[in-house]
This record gives C-alpha cells, sequence and structure tokens, in this order.
C-alpha cells in the first residue's frame, strides 16, 4: 500500500490551538509523535487551510483523517466555543482531498487513547493498580477531564473492538457532602442558580471554589485567573490551599459518581489539562477518600484504579486510535 492509504492526518482542535499529526494505521504504535505541530486557530481562515498547511510543511499525504473537537458534532457540522470556524465535514474532506473524513468530540478521542495508552503514559494515583487489556478482553472505563469544561466520557472494549461514549456528565448536579460544601453550594447558587460539577470542576471551577471560601473566611480575594490560585496556595496561602484541596475532593467524589453511574469498573483516566499541573496535589490530597466514600459500594470502589494520563497528546492519540479501530471494522478484523 501506498504512504498514502496508510496514512491517517490526526487532529486535536480546541478554541485556541489546532494540533496535527500524522498516523500510520499499519505501525504497532500508529501516532506518529514526531509528527506532532500546533499552530493558533487565528491564523487560518478555516480547519481545511490549517490541515493543508500542516501537510505542506511535513511534506506529506493523507487519504483520511479524523479529526477530534472541543464540541458538539452534529452531522455533518461542528461547532466550537469561541472558535472562528465553522467546521463543515464534507467541505473539509473535498478541500482536502480525503476518501473519508471523521469528525469526532474531543472526549471520544480522550477516551478511545485509553486503547492504546501504556504504563508510561498514566500515574496511578490510590492503591488500585492498572495495567493495559490483552487483547480481545471486556473492558470498561470512564474518562474525566478539567480543563475549560469538565469532560466526561467512557470507553467499551467487546470482541476487538473500541466503543466510545460521548457524554455530557460534567452538567449533571453537584452533590455536596460536607457543611463546607454545602456552604459553597449555596454561594454558587446564588450566583449561578442551578450548580454543576463543571461550576467547581474546570479552571474557572476551582476560582468559583476560592471565590466562595474567601466569602465564608470574610475576604475579598479580587478578580483571579485559574493559576493565580494555585500560585498562592504553592506560597502558603491558607484560603487558595484549601481551595486546591477542596478542589480535589470534589473531583475524586465526582470521578467515582462516574464509575457507578457508566459502570467503569476497570478504570477511571483523568485528563485535561489541570491534571498534569497538579499531580503531585492530587496524589496527596483527598480525591481517593472521596472517590472511594461510596457507602456500600465503598469495598468495590476501593479495588478500582484510577489514573492520572501523563500522555502529551492523549486527544491525538485517541483520534490515532479510532482511526485503526474504523480500519479493523470496515475489514472485519478484530484487534
Amino acid at each position: 500500500m501506498s504512504q498514502t492509504a496508510n496514512t491517517v492526518l490526526v487532529a486535536d482542535i480546541g478554541g485556541t490551538n489546532a494540533r496535527f499529526a500524522l498516523a500510520d494505521l499499519s505501525a504497532s504504535v500508529p501516532l506518529n509523535q514526531s509528527s506532532i505541530d500546533e499552530y493558533p486557530v487565528t491564523e487560518f481562515a478555516s480547519l481545511a487551510d490549517a490541515a493543508a498547511h500542516y501537510l505542506q510543511q511535513q511534506g506529506a499525504s493523507a487519504g483520511s483523517g479524523v479529526f477530534a473537537v472541543a464540541g458538539r458534532v452534529d452531522g455533518d457540522e461542528a461547532r466550537i466555543t469561541n472558535h472562528p470556524w465553522v467546521i463543515s465535514r464534507s467541505r473539509t474532506a473535498a478541500q482536502l482531498g480525503f476518501k473519508q473524513l471523521h469528525l469526532i468530540n474531543d472526549f471520544v478521542a480522550q477516551a478511545m487513547s485509553i486503547a492504546l495508552l501504556g504504563p508510561e503514559d498514566v500515574v496511578q494515583i490510590g492503591g488500585a493498580s492498572w495495567a493495559p487489556a490483552p487483547a480481545g478482553e471486556s473492558r470498561n472505563y470512564c474518562v474525566l477531564g478539567p480543563g475549560t469544561g469538565l469532560g466526561v466520557g467512557g470507553l467499551v472494549a467487546r470482541d476487538g473492538r473500541n466503543y466510545p461514549l460521548a457524554t455530557e456528565g460534567g452538567h449533571a448536579s453537584f452533590a455536596p457532602a460536607s457543611p463546607e460544601q454545602i456552604r459553597i453550594l449555596e454561594i454558587l447558587s446564588a450566583q449561578f442558580g442551578r450548580v454543576s460539577n463543571e461550576r467547581l470542576i474546570c479552571g474557572p471551577g476551582l476560582v468559583n471554589i476560592h471565590r466562595a471560601l474567601s466569602e465564608i473566611a470574610g475576604t475579598d480575594p479580587g478578580h483571579l485567573q485559574p493559576a493565580d490560585v494555585t500560585a498562592r496556595a504553592a506560597e502558603g496561602d491558607a484560603v487558595a490551599a484549601r481551595a486546591v484541596e477542596v478542589f480535589l475532593e470534589i473531583f475524586g467524589a465526582v470521578a467515582g459518581d462516574a464509575v457507578l453511574v457508566q459502570g467503569a469498573w476497570d478504570g477511571v483516566f483523568l485528563t485535561g489539562g489541570l491534571v498534569p499541573r497538579l499531580l503531585h496535589e492530587l496524589q496527596h490530597s483527598g480525591f481517593r477518600q472521596r472517590f472511594e466514600s461510596k457507602g456500600r459500594f465503598s469495598a468495590t470502589m476501593s479495588q478500582i484504579p484510577s489514573m492520572a494520563i501523563l500522555h502529551p497528546c492523549p486527544g491525538l492519540l485517541g483520534a490515532a486510535a479510532y482511526a485503526v479501530d474504523m480500519q479493523r471494522a470496515a475489514s472485519g478484523v478484530s484487534a
């Protein structure tokens, strides 16, 4: 087969940057790490222009693509919040000369990345260990990622195929688990009305928690960014340090709830921009205690792995995994 037939262009499109890479479907490790490049979306009029520029820069060609987008995919079209592009699958495929182009939600890609993760790509949080599943074995996983928002997805492995689950679990209602969290909920309810998990577990959510704790303490923190809260915590500011602790405790509770709702008995994977930045704090926090604290299911939860993803580009890895799975489905071959 020619390079074009074996090569798939994969992309991870966010609100600010577009990442591209090449995937070789015939390789045991399909994602070509050395081919990864990133561009600000404002530099190009369309996704097709950015993709064509990338291929030209690489001196490469591809016959198909898998593009993960941080937004809802509705039929032929995808729209991303705060994004200058409206992405049409059919029009983009035609402009790039692709025989096939898949547009997938970014958390479909995050979920699919689990299929290609190795032990070197993750860090264990808590006492339950994880190892990649042998080929063909059934598995149920979930994935959560706090970044600009809170993404939640799942992966069901059956009969050599991987089936990603796109969900909006980040918008499930926040359930406080202590008097302090009840007070935080009251403060945020006065501002937002309904309070979802995403109002607390994401970058802006960390700021919301800090602002609520500051109000409880009778202080005004001023206008802060998430990095300001973590910086203050590192400098020893008591309210900021408690905000990070509360954030991670709630994150653990939400992750445990996602396991229960999805039946993800084989593990939960933590991704998103905040996870690597807060890895040390995550390892020494109440995350795991709140994850396991599920009443009659506590003993079961103590056996379920929770893994922080440290792979630098899990969205691209997942897009490559999706391409491999689509090829297997088309050829009728199981893993």
